[in-house]
């Protein structure tokens, strides 16, 4: 399988069939994501979007996808996929924590993360969406990978690698809205049995940016960005002295295989 980063939490999986997932859609306001995968000839390949809340950062790429690809099946926590039914998208599917919805050759279990979720923020006030969730996603014949979305270092990930057994986890790491490098270095070494670790929920800085205008704009209305600036390096930095799991740090448009 391969795994691609276009955001500071937004993948796209390619299976060994080659279909494409995408995981938490972020396009205008993302100063990291190369303008080809921005294009509808590269969106109108989606198979199947996972959403892991609601806030700008994870969501506000929809219009752009449903406009390439109107009839991309959407799975949402059930508050959101109510939000988003009302806001037109015909093909969204509601899970709730342990639910899960299988695609040709990948099964989504959605599970719990320990975070906010709320709609709109951008737009006025702001929507309760629902909690925020992660995914275990199980490729046929291939790796299970786990995404923590955004969340705090919380116990429910050894339950997650008992009975799932990923051997890829994509964790947030950043600080400030999820857990920072030090709690997730705690989850890799104490929690988790994987592989690898990517370290996602992070942002490029002005000289890794693929648009730095879009990086100072984002600065300027959202300060605290600055705080979750290339903290990727940190957590490799952290679990530098263990040998059961690499950090894969990915830069945004780059893609590993697994």
């Amino acid at each position: 399988m391969k795994i691609l980063r276009l955001g500071h939490a937004m993948y796209v999986l390619t299976s060994k069939k080659g279909n494409r997932y995408l995981i938490d859609p972020f396009f205008d306001m993302n100063p990291g994501c190369p303008s080809e995968y921005q294009t509808e000839e590269f969106l109108s390949t989606i198979k199947g979007v996972l959403l892991t809340h609601g806030h700008f950062d994870h969501s506000s790429g929809l219009d752009k996808l449903r406009k390439a690809n109107p009839d991309c099946l959407v799975l949402a926590q059930y508050e959101l996929a109510l939000i988003l039914g009302k806001k037109g998208f015909n093909n969204v599917y509601p899970l709730n924590f342990g639910g899960s919805f299988d695609f040709d050759d990948m099964r989504a279990t959605m599970v719990q993360a320990r975070h906010s979720s709320s709609y709109g923020e951008l737009e006025g006030m702001p929507i309760y969406a629902g909690e925020s969730a992660g995914y275990v996603l199980e490729f046929t014949g291939d790796r299970t990978v786990y995404h923590s979305g955004d969340t705090m270092i919380m116990s429910d990930m050894k339950l997650i690698q008992d009975l799932y057994q990923p051997s890829i986890a994509i964790l947030s790491s950043s600080g400030q809205f999820t857990m920072g490098p030090r709690e997730a270095a705690y989850a890799v070494e104490n929690l988790l049995d994987v592989d690898y670790v990517i370290p996602s929920h992070t942002f490029p800085s002005e000289q890794s940016a693929i648009s730095k205008d879009i990086l100072n704009g984002l600065l300027q209305a959202f300060p605290v960005v600055g705080n979750m600036i290339e903290k990727d390096k940190e957590l490799k930095d952290y679990l530098s002295n263990q040998t059961k799991t690499k950090v894969v740090v990915l830069g945004y448009g780059e893609e590993e295989t697994f």
